[in-house]
């Protein structure tokens, strides 16, 4: 999953990539409605893109984003392997 997320005035917007095995790829928009920060949107983007993927039935996920600060923040807080 590859995320990457903008900041606007009054809402932010996030976009999620995922990538399958064979290259098949499934893109997801997020809109948030509250203004935020880069690095809120990007956490953001993650923890929705967490949730699509455990819907989706996902058992294992390379995770991938603009800012690896997030991605490993919540990444080592986050049980990978349930």
């Amino acid at each position: 999953m590859y995320f990457d997320g903008s900041v606007m005035k009054t809402s932010a917007g996030a976009g999620l990539l995922f990538v399958s095995p064979l290259g098949e790829h499934m893109r997801y928009v997020v809109h948030l409605h509250f203004p935020a920060s880069n690095n809120m949107v990007e956490y953001e983007a993650l923890l929705y893109g967490l949730r699509i993927a455990n819907k989706l039935g996902i058992r294992r996920l390379d995770v991938r984003g603009d800012s690896q600060l997030i991605t490993d923040q919540v990444m080592k807080e986050a049980s990978c392997h349930d």
